[in-house]
């Protein structure tokens, strides 16, 4: 934080990562605090830049293969950053963002590409791409549903002590299961998903978690008609 009552929100290499939106999560972010009379401040950190450590929240988003592999090795170099997001700060990891944090992601060819290993999983392209619109039961008290738009080759297996984001109700997400299908990763500090909206944008319960999980406040409701208009549009 810079200054004990304002939360700094860092988005990671929005620069690489920045095919689908995602960065629009740090606007929602930083925006629900505010509504709140909370201060915030979104850190925009780019490729060229030593990122900082004292942020409470870290944004990873989308991006194609060639950025995903920089972004990852980018990561491991900046391994004071690795050890915040392991320890301290809250991470939202979106898509190629998600797969980056896992043991390693696999191309069309086999060749197997280390990730963070912040997650137990592991990513492999599946037969066809999955796009479209997903809805799943989050798993996350008083979430409820999460909506968005998945455009997406990967199939993530989770490690058997790690669980999923959310059940699919419609939609690929992590593409495996049968009668279970799992949508993204949940642990303490980590979210992960393959949707994008932005994420956040479609799910503003989601993003109170996160800030709940970054401040360690209850946070006040937030009175938003039109957001409640926004999710029936998509449920």
């Amino acid at each position: 934080m810079s200054g004990e009552s304002t939360v700094e929100i860092g988005l990671l290499l929005p620069d690489v990562l920045g095919t689908y939106s995602d960065a629009g999560n740090a606007t929602i972010l930083a925006q629900r605090l505010r509504w709140r009379g909370i201060a915030a401040e979104i850190r925009t950190i780019t490729a060229r830049d030593v990122p900082p450590t004292s942020c409470a929240v870290y944004l990873l988003g989308g991006g194609e293969d060639t950025a995903q592999l920089f972004a990852a090795d980018w990561l491991r170099r900046h391994d004071q950053l690795r050890r915040t997001l392991e320890t301290r700060a809250v991470t939202l990891a979106v898509c190629a963002g998600l797969q980056i944090l896992g043991r390693s992601m696999s191309d069309s060819k086999g060749q197997h590409y280390p990730g963070l290993d912040l997650l137990d999983i592991t990513t492999a392209p599946g037969r066809q791409r999955a796009v479209g619109e997903v809805v799943a039961s989050c798993a996350i008290p008083g979430v409820g549903s999460l909506t968005g738009f998945e455009n997406h080759r990967g199939v993530t297996t989770l490690g058997p002590g790690t669980a999923p984001l959310g059940r699919v109700l419609t939609g690929t997400g992590n593409g495996t299961g049968t009668k279970y299908r799992g949508e993204g990763v949940l642990t303490e500090r980590i979210i992960g998903t393959y949707l994008h909206g932005p994420v956040l944008a479609r799910n503003p319960a989601l993003a109170d978690h996160i800030l709940h999980l970054a401040t360690g406040q209850t946070l006040c409701p937030l009175d938003l008609p039109d957001q409640a208009a926004l999710r029936k549009t998509y449920l």
